[in-house]
């Protein structure tokens, strides 16, 4: 990714994790055999990668790495995959990564020929280079003059050893020895262009495809035309042979018919229909299978069976996106699984984000079902209806009945769609009485129940249908709604509120039961979409001045307004929890919006317009389809699984341009440590021991350190073994260790002096704790930081024993326990470690109490410390008192 202003990546939130619905486009695909598994492969080009499919189930193998541009022509043999891109060409090795890279070409390389050891490529200007694979080097370039000899078809004869055929635009054919470098033989052709050659099953002969629809089966050892074929599609596309016992040929169309001709009868047997809604770019019959496989550029990959008696070939299995730019996308359901898509081809379709064998097409709609079941596949092409702009679902009845509602490009009914069963419904939604013909529905919404549908009209009328019966249950206002065209309409999540916005600015809302108007309100500008998140209330708006709205449908105020946006705003989507939104625009930037800040905290371009934009419900994906773009891609939230800065993008922030992801889940790339620089988006930070000296502030050590003090005699009590502990029998080796809290080694004994004194002072055995030294340097200095901080490590059991130590009985004196005295006011009048203090003075009491009253000295510090004790509960009382009090206000009052 590219680094945009002040250091960061182009897009904090999201990264480019996949494309989904992308199978095939118009390069010819590759079928391979691998020997070590016994299974056919097949390749197809996807962009600048390319899927491999086992033909067995047709699922997805391989997915390669990504190459600079787009391929533009393959080719392959037992053990790598080639790929051509502008005028460089590679070897993928294992379907994935990059083995060899192949330069030389000045033009563009529309032909690859694997050959043995060595690959075959040519380019637009006719120009044949033959390269040695492993060394990456030259071997023999051939060079033909265009306007005489223009290459668009190679073939390599079965055993014809170290011979090419080329077939040219001019019609002519050459035959060539590379490894000799000589012109063979120059076969005249029928002056027409060639664009297929491929091999027959019989040794010598070659069916060539010409540019009029003919196919020539030729024998190239005697030059002899042995039959003629002739299709009127157009130019032959591809052929291919049955090599299964049946004397079949295939020859694709540009029109994406197929037809199956029989080489001993001479004549055609059948003919494969609208096999693709485009031209056939490649088909294969499997070596002795009764298999075809074709694709398309309609991003369509099928195999079909011959398995009938008429040799007609039925449809086996296929993987199939839409051929058409999408209009509309969302989630379907609360599992973030299932992403619908609608697109210009007229279809409506459903793509898993977790695997392809989940996908399904809903089909194309058509207006009447019953006269296409009567009349055959030639009539549904009449009765299919137009391309699908705005659709609504709701999975709460599903198994009921249709969950799923479209409105059509220049259609004023609307269509139900049936998710379960994969087919259109069975009513078209329309009102019954309409004075103009040129109305269309332009908005709709399913109520999150899934009983109700709400459909906007480009007059202004906004109807509701019930979704089981298809029966019409009123409409909002008199007349109409609104006075211009209905531009989005909207159900709150408990079918109360009903919210609906007008191309003259309006903005309504209405009772959902009763159909009377609650509220009307103009906006700045006319709305080009809205969009409504049911959990929260909130209520997005895209304005025709690309400036974005954002209301509470409760207090049916503006609570937020943005504008950055330099084009139409396509559409919008808020996270699942509300706190975002993102808005996608023709100036070809996705936005996100923090609605509790109110700030740009997200922006990066693209190169292709976002049409639409959906949030995954589970908030892990952001889904876009873009302008002339087949597919969807997916973003993942990088907010999930990493931490990122949330902060508002300066006025000035110019986003940098992110590259669509591709088929293939990204991975990561590891910077060195030398290139990662540190960001200041994200700085740490260090929590201070003290937020404010008047706020009470507590310790960071946990309860057992001080919460059971004054219970110590019971805790003891309890505690006290009921038996002495035995000896182990052979104890193992332990390093001494000091007791205390945190673990340390005991240091060894040493006994330097041999004539050290056996006379025991007593000195010693009346010497004074660290933490009484601490207290009495305390009185000179007024500094206690050292003695609590020593406090501070002592377990419960520790510190009764130095709080016992401070008696004048016990070794200590009545000027160490004024020390502590002051030490515990020192912690009241700052106010930190709030409850160490008061649960040392409690146990200070309770040691001492008896003795206390018998000193003035510290008769007096106890009266002190009396007053502040007070004074801090008095004030902690009154804020808990209030606390407590709104707490109870709002469990108890009637809001």
């Amino acid at each position: 990714m590219e680094r945009g202003a002040g250091g960061r990546t182009s897009s904090a939130l999201f990264a480019g994790f996949r494309a989904l619905g992308l199978f095939s486009t118009d390069i010819a695909h590759v079928v391979r055999f691998s020997a070590l598994k016994r299974r056919f492969y097949v390749t197809t080009c996807v962009g600048k990668s390319f899927h491999t499919y086992d033909v067995q189930k047709l699922s997805l193998v391989a997915v390669s790495n990504s190459l600079p541009q787009d391929i533009c022509c393959m080719a392959a043999d037992g053990r790598l995959v080639f790929a051509a891109y502008g005028n460089v060409f590679s070897a993928f090795a294992r379907n994935k990564e990059v083995v060899h890279t192949f330069k030389g070409h000045k033009a563009e390389i529309h032909l690859l020929q694997p050959f043995g050891d060595h690959i075959i490529s040519v380019d637009t200007d006719s120009i044949l280079i033959i390269w040695h694979i492993y060394s990456e080097e030259e071997y023999l370039q051939l060079t033909f003059d265009k306007s005489v000899f223009k290459i668009s078809a190679i073939l390599h004869p079965s055993t014809y050893l170290n011979k090419i055929l080329l077939g040219s635009e001019q019609g002519s054919l050459q035959l060539w020895n590379v490894k000799s470098n000589k012109l063979l033989y120059t076969f005249q052709g029928w002056k027409i262009g060639v664009t297929a050659l491929q091999q027959a099953p019989a040794v010598d002969v070659v069916a060539i495809g010409l540019m009029s629809g003919q196919v020539i089966i030729h024998n190239i050892k005697f030059d002899e035309t042995l039959m003629k074929f002739r299709q009127d599609w157009g130019p032959i596309t591809s052929i291919s042979f049955r090599t299964d016992g049946h004397p079949i040929m295939a020859a694709g169309s540009p029109c994406g018919h197929i037809g199956l001709w029989d080489l001993e009868d001479k004549k055609l047997i059948n003919q494969m229909r609208n096999a693709h809604s485009t031209a056939i770019a490649g088909l294969t019959f499997l070596h002795r299978e009764p298999l075809l496989v074709t694709n398309g550029a309609d991003n369509a990959l099928r195999i079909w069976i011959f398995d009938g008696p008429t040799g007609e070939g039925r449809l086996l299995r296929f993987r199939m996106g839409h051929s058409a730019p999408l209009t509309k996308i969302r989630y379907y359901g609360q599992n973030g699984q299932q992403i619908l898509s609608a697109s210009q081809d007229g279809t409506l379709q459903s793509f898993s984000t977790i695997h392809e064998k989940f996908n399904k097409s809903l089909g194309h709609g058509l207006i009447n079902k019953k006269r296409v079941k009567r009349k055959g596949l030639q009539s549904a092409m009449s009765v299919r209806l137009p391309p699908i702009t705005k659709f609504a679902a709701e999975e709460a009845r599903e198994s009921d009945w249709d969950s799923i509602i479209a409105c059509h490009q220049g259609k004023l009914s609307c269509s139900t769609w049936n998710y379960q069963r994969s087919t259109i419904g069975a009513y078209f939604l329309k009102p019954k009485e309409l004075k103009k013909d040129d109305i269309t529905a332009t908005a709709v919404d399913i109520t999150s129940c899934g009983n109700f549908a709400v459909i906007g009209l480009s007059s202004g009328t906004v109807d509701v249908y019930n979704m089981q019966s298809g029966i019409h249950r009123g409409s909002f206002g008199e007349d109409q709604a609104h006075k211009g065209c209905v531009r989005g309409v909207a159900v709150d999540g408990l079918n109360q509120l009903m919210i609906t916005t007008g191309s003259e600015g309006l903005l309504k809302f209405w009772n959902f039961k009763s159909k009377i108007l609650i509220h009307s309100m103009s906006l700045d500008s006319s709305p080009n979409m809205m969009l409504l998140h049911r959990d929260s209330g909130i209520l997005g708006l895209a304005l025709d001045d690309f400036s974005i709205s954002v209301l509470d449908i409760e207090t049916r105020k503006i609570v937020r307004e943005f504008s950055g946006h330099q084009g139409q705003i396509n559409d919008l989507a808020f996270s699942p929890d509300g706190r975002w939104l993102i808005s996608a625009s023709m100036d070809c930037s996705v936005r996100t919006w923090d609605l509790p800040s109110g700030c740009l905290i997200d922006s990066f371009l693209l190169d292709s317009a976002p049409l639409n934009v959906a949030m995954s419900p589970t908030g892990d994906f952001l889904a876009t389809s873009h302008v002339d773009h087949l597919g969807i891609y997916l973003w993942s939230n990088i907010s999930l699984y990493s931490v990122v800065s949330l902060r508002p993008l300066p006025t000035d922030y110019v986003p940098s341009v992110v590259m669509l992801p591709g088929t293939c889940q990204t991975q990561d790339v590891e910077l060195s440590e030398e290139t990662i620089e540190p960001s200041d988006e994200m700085i740490e930070y260090d929590s201070p021991e003290q937020l404010n000296e008047q706020l009470v502030t507590l310790s960071l050590l946990p309860e057992s350190r001080w919460k059971n003090l004054l219970n110590l005699d019971v805790i003891k009590k309890k505690n006290k073994p009921k038996e002495p502990p035995k000896v182990p029998k052979s104890a193992p080796f332990f390093i001494p260790t000091v007791p205390g809290l945190v673990p340390r080694y005991a240091a060894p004994e040493q006994n330097n002096d041999p004539h050290q004194s056996k006379v025991v002072n007593l000195g010693i055995l009346a010497q004074k704790s660290d933490f009484c030294l601490k207290l009495e340097e305390g009185l000179v200095n007024n500094k206690y930081e050292a003695a609590l901080n020593l406090l501070k490590e002592l377990g419960p059991s520790g510190i009764e024993t130095e709080l016992r130590s401070l008696c004048p009985d016990c070794g200590g004196s009545v000027e160490v326990m004024q020390s502590f005295l002051k030490m515990i006011g020192m912690m009241l009048d700052r106010k930190r470690d709030f409850e160490l203090a008061q649960a040392y003075l409690a146990l200070f009491l309770k040691l001492h109490l008896k003795m206390l009253p018998s000193e003035p000295v510290l008769l007096e510090e106890m009266t002190k410390l009396s007053s502040q004790v007070e004074e801090n509960w008095i004030h902690l009382q009154s804020l808990f008192n209030q606390s407590m009090c709104i707490l109870n206000y709002i469990k108890s009052a009637l809001l």
